[in-house]
């Protein structure tokens, strides 16, 4: 598939950052498959639908209107008209996404979507399963790593430059549960796909990633 990337990883992996400086370095559209994700565990928890209801999850994820739009160094997701990017990164919903992401309904419907959105080439697609599942043709697969102690510590960060109040010790097991949920869901599990560069971004600044990325993607280009 020309035009395609797929970036995948564990939560805190640096992916997100990474996909949305590649994508504004290349022009390209980014495409936040997480934070669809998030969307229906949001629409779910607000209209108290559970997980064992499959044909009420079903309608709800064909008839969610998502949209992405830009807002300077930033990507906001929009539900309708509602700005829903901050509504979807609380830790309930972080749990809840993942979940929800391995109902193989729910699964089939946002990866129609997202292969529909990819259909037009020229998009940066960030995940956990972009590379080994919804795009397997992709171009160019990278998977994003690094240790749960230095993932731990960015989101920990991130979590109280939001305001937030919580510990180190409390992310790292939010972290340590939602990686098993990923690892050992029986759809589309989160492992790096056979043809993947695998990227350890412990110790490298997202500039540093990207520029390893440009290396390949875009020699000579940049």
């Amino acid at each position: 598939m020309k035009g395609i990337i797929t970036i995948d990883g564990p939560v805190a992996s640096g992916k997100s950052t990474l996909a949305r400086l590649l994508a504004k370095r290349l022009n390209f559209l980014y495409l936040d498959t997480g934070a669809m994700y998030r969307a229906v565990a949001l629409q779910a928890q607000r209209y108290g639908v559970n997980l064992t209801e499959i044909p009420t999850l079903w309608k709800l994820c064909r008839n969610l209107d998502l949209d992405f739009r830009p807002d300077g160094e930033k990507t906001r997701l929009y539900m309708g008209e509602e700005d829903i990017s901050m509504a979807i990164r609380t830790p309930e919903i972080d749990m809840l996404s993942s979940e929800i992401s391995a109902v193989k309904e729910v699964r089939d419907a946002m990866t129609d979507l997202q292969r529909k959105i990819g259909r037009a080439g020229n998009l940066v697609a960030e995940g956990r399963d972009m590379g080994t599942d919804v795009f397997p043709n992709a171009e160019y697969k990278f998977f994003l790593t690094a240790p749960i102690e230095v993932r731990a510590e960015r989101r920990y960060i991130e979590r109280v430059n939001r305001g937030e109040t919580v510990s180190l010790d409390d992310v790292k097991k939010g972290l340590k549960q939602r990686d098993y949920q990923d690892e050992t869901r029986a759809i589309a599990p989160l492992r790096p796909a056979k043809d993947a560069r695998i990227i350890d971004t412990t110790a490298l600044r997202p500039h540093q990633v990207l520029e390893k990325i440009l290396e390949e993607v875009s020699p000579g280009g940049r």
